[in-house]
């Protein structure tokens, strides 16, 4: 796949997460998470989703393109985002959004299987998409977990182990501890294994 689509479209996933869903939900209930859902994500607190190449709400669903402030006014809300973090997704409301169709499929896959693997790996947890980072985790005894569809120090999406203090050994390959690209986990217990594998270098419970 081109990195050029995969960035791209990547960037404009983040600026309808951030500016169409976290920032009108943190205006209406105070909260800014937003969860994986099936083909897609969403808020925690609003009906507001991407799913495939759409944005749905209660009552509509429209093609997702197009400026995040057209977005928003097709749900009936302001575009914007949280005003409680500095750096996010860097999209301005009126900036035109491309979406490649198959960077679109491969970003949302890795969002629903990281998930999964999240989700099987500490069942007792809360995934949070948060859309500052737009990646997908929680921390558990000291230990950030979770994936990222890529940022400007990774580009390819891939999956993390983060202690909260440094370790040191081959396997923490990144300044924050460990990282696999996305193209080397591609089924769902290929996850679970690099999590767990990072939680016994690192000394987890």
């Amino acid at each position: 796949m081109d990195p050029n689509e995969l960035a791209t479209t990547r960037r404009a996933l983040h600026g309808v997460a951030e500016l169409v869903i976290a920032g009108p939900q943190y205006t209406a209930a105070g909260d800014i998470r937003l969860r994986v859902v099936p083909g897609g994500f969403g808020g925690m607190a609003s009906s507001v989703r991407v799913d495939g190449g759409d944005l749905v709400w209660d009552g509509g669903r429209v093609a997702l393109g197009g400026t995040c402030r057209a977005l928003a006014d097709a749900v009936g809300v302001v575009a914007g985002a949280p005003d409680v973090y500095r750096v996010g997704s860097g999209v301005d409301p009126d900036e035109q959004l491309p979406f490649d169709p198959d960077a679109l499929v491969a970003l949302l896959d890795w969002f629903e299987r990281g998930d999964a693997a999240l989700r099987t790996f500490a069942p007792d947890e809360e995934r949070v998409l948060w859309p500052e980072h737009f990646d997908v985790g929680y921390a558990l005894d000291e230990i950030n977990y979770g994936v990222s569809p890529g940022d400007d120090g990774h580009p390819a999406p891939y999956a993390y182990v983060g202690p909260w203090t440094q370790r040191e050994g081959a396997v923490w390959n990144t300044s924050f501890g460990a990282a696999r690209p996305a193209a080397d986990l591609p089924d769902v217990d290929d996850v679970v294994k690099f999590f767990t594998e990072g939680r016994t270098a690192a000394g987890g419970g």
